[in-house]
């Protein structure tokens, strides 16, 4: 039996005098996912996400909430439906006038019934939540553009929403800032369980965190599904866009983005079924710390450090390499065997060792308790391209080879 959509768009259209915003747009958002809208602009990605929150209505079609039509809801059931959705600005749009306590507080005094110390209630325990204490008698301006967006999605969920709209919620951010606040949406919707729908031009950081992507192209729906699906299916106008994109590298790591590295992998094998000495590594890096200590930036910081080490290292000698998932980075190694794979990983680990985990320690420690304990441990897999192998395949060899190849246990009571 097929899941129901929480939200569908049935041949959706909407129109600005003589200009088709939305041309029959069919859009499915299912429950408990992150989806990611993408697409040039003025493809119609904000119009669309007003349609969800009902700040603009379709001059056709239809669109339905948990598979009710919302245009035939009476007006208790729209409130409800409404109720249900919180919408995270570009800007934050906080208050400067009022500290970051008020700012949460103020959607609650707003639109419920709710007496002072029924607020005073939900608010800390929001401000807990999301590891606001110290700030919350702090203006707006007085906070880094990262702790703003905390404030700001702390505002979004005080009324516990099911579905949160974030539009652009990265702009303007730098690439470590960026992956923090993508890394805080992934958290906080396993944590309090909303569903995700946002707009984004950050590729392919946002991939790493989607679970569907929907790409918008001249007021139509080009694509739907996962982004795996994007990168087996060959669709011309997703070429296109990606390929219209400026980073078309990993910003956070430098790595190359996947896009460029199925290039590079292509161009490799040059229409060849006959490899020579072709070897691969999965690299994963792990610390075993909850995220609720460590917090995002570090974690962050660290598989930055990682990348940017694999990249100099691994470049040097031939090899490229791309991020394949939020925290795990695949090399090739054109004209290498897998024995001297082997070697070479070996090297990058004890270089690794000696140099970039005791910086990546010191992103760790400044973040957490003095009385935490916690171990920074790599893991590598290492595999031989045979011809004819998809990336795929490469990977899913390569993790079952997998071992941990550099350890590094802090102590922050003292260095172990």
């Amino acid at each position: 039996m097929e899941t129901i959509p929480l939200i569908e768009f049935q041949n959706v259209t909407k129109r600005f005098g003589d200009r088709t915003v939305l041309d029959n747009v069919n859009v499915k958002i299912y429950e408990n996912q992150i989806t990611t809208i993408i697409g040039k602009s003025g493809t119609g990605k904000s119009v669309l996400l007003k349609h969800i929150i009902g700040l603009l209505k379709p001059d056709g079609g239809t669109i339905l909430f948990q598979g009710k039509p919302v245009n035939e809801m009476k007006k208790s059931e729209w409130d409800e439906y409404r109720s249900a959705i919180a919408y995270l600005f570009q800007n934050n749009a906080l208050l400067d006038s009022m500290t970051v306590f008020e700012n949460i507080a103020f959607p609650l005094q707003q639109t419920t019934n709710l007496g002072k110390k029924e607020i005073e209630k939900k608010v800390l325990k929001r401000i807990a939540d999301l590891e606001l204490t110290e700030a919350m008698d702090k203006y707006p301006s007085e906070l880094s553009g990262g702790m703003q967006k905390r404030v700001a999605l702390a505002r979004a969920l005080i009324e516990d929403p099911k579905i949160v709209l974030f539009d652009e919620p990265t702009t303007g951010q730098d690439p470590i800032r960026k992956n923090m606040i993508l890394s805080m949406i992934t958290h906080y919707r396993r944590k309090f369980g909303f569903t995700a729908v946002m707009i984004s031009h950050d590729i392919p950081d946002v991939f790493f965190i989607s679970d569907r992507i929907i790409v918008l192209w001249e007021g139509r729906v080009g694509f739907e599904g996962t982004y795996e699906e994007t990168t087996k299916i060959k669709i011309p106008l997703i070429d296109e866009f990606l390929r219209s994109l400026d980073g078309f590298q990993d910003e956070l790591t430098g790595l190359l983005s996947r896009e460029a590295f199925r290039m590079h992998y292509t161009t490799m094998l040059g229409g060849t079924t006959r490899l020579i000495a072709v070897s691969a590594a999965v690299l994963n890096v792990r610390l075993n710390i909850l995220h609720d200590a460590l917090g995002p930036q570090p974690a962050v910081e660290v598989l930055k450090a990682l990348g940017e080490y694999t990249n100099s290292h691994f470049n040097a000698i031939g090899g490229f390499s791309a991020r394949y998932s939020r925290d795990q980075i695949l090399t090739i190694f054109p004209h290498t065997s897998i024995d001297e794979a082997k070697e070479l990983v070996a090297q990058f680990a004890q270089e690794l060792k000696q140099g970039a985990l005791d910086n990546i320690e010191g992103i760790a420690l400044a973040k957490i308790d003095a009385e935490e304990s916690f171990d920074i441990y790599i893991r590598a897999g290492i595999t031989e391209v045979l011809p004819n192998d998809k990336i795929e395949q490469i990977i899913e060899r390569a993790e079952a080879n997998q071992e941990i190849i550099a350890t590094h246990r802090c102590n922050c009571g003292g260095r172990v």
